[in-house]
């Protein structure tokens, strides 16, 4: 394990890096570390954004589509914190200048209508969930060309720098529904199984983690489920997700 020190050095260059809007190279250039030195440098990185007047509104969820955990050589789902830095609302302008490269992924939202207690074993997250929505989730890893290891990626949050969420529906089953991004002259194409053959599925992934990691979870949180097609890059002009059955969102990239 790297020592405390080390890791607010490395939290702090990775807060650097999305402060300045520079990209860095892999912290595993330099460093060795494992996943729980990883998720210890995302709590510092987060306390710091805290800091600085931020608060925590959700979490979201990375790798979970089975081809990406087979490309990263791993089993587990991953977890990143959202705060109201990233919100963007509904349809609203959003300033690409505040990245480094963008790209963004439709997701499925779920909301908390209450707290989850990570301590029962017979919790039911599905029952704490109140309303589903269609969202999008602009990525933008602080690493140099998108390229990073398992371990830098959780540490950097999981690439967590945008969201946008549409409007919400009462709690229902998602399953297998037709999603189509488009972001500029580009268009991906899927469904929403690509998320563990079924959103839910990585609500339950999600409980898991939490409980592993500590990671509270609140009334009123949004959670991101994870990506339903490969990612686009954030292009000016207005991307749109919709997701059969639950509606549409999008945003309007800019540059001031």
């Amino acid at each position: 394990m790297i020592t405390p020190e080390t890791t607010h050095v490395l939290a702090q260059r990775l807060d650097e890096a999305q402060t300045t809007r520079t990209d860095i190279p892999s912290l595993a250039d330099t460093h060795e570390f494992d996943i729980d030195d990883a998720y210890a440098i995302q709590a510092a990185l987060l306390a710091r954004r805290e800091a600085r007047g931020e608060r925590v509104m959700g979490v979201k969820l990375g790798f979970t589509s089975k081809a990406k955990m087979a490309q990263m050589g791993v089993s587990d789902v991953i977890v990143g914190r959202l705060t109201d830095a990233m919100a963007v609302t509904d349809g609203a302008e959003v300033d690409l200048s505040r990245f480094i490269h963008p790209k963004v992924e439709p997701e499925v939202a779920y909301r908390l209508a209450r707290d989850v207690d990570l301590a029962d074993p017979a919790t039911d997250i599905e029952a704490c969930v109140d309303a589903v929505a269609p969202a999008l989730e602009i990525i933008d890893s602080r690493y140099r060309d998108f390229r990073f290891t398992y371990e830098d990626v959780v540490a950097d949050n999981t690439s967590a720098a945008g969201y946008a969420v549409g409007p919400w529906r009462p709690m229902t089953g998602v399953g297998d529904l037709d999603v189509r991004l488009v972001s500029g002259a580009e268009e991906a194409v899927g469904s929403t199984s690509a998320i563990l053959d079924d959103p839910r599925n990585a609500l339950h992934a999600l409980l898991d983690m939490c409980r592993r990691r500590g990671i509270p979870l609140r009334a009123g949180q949004v959670v991101l489920a994870g990506a339903a097609t490969a990612a686009l890059p954030l292009a000016p002009g207005v991307t749109t997700a919709h997701v059969a059955g639950l509606g549409s969102v999008s945003v309007r990239g800019v540059r001031a």
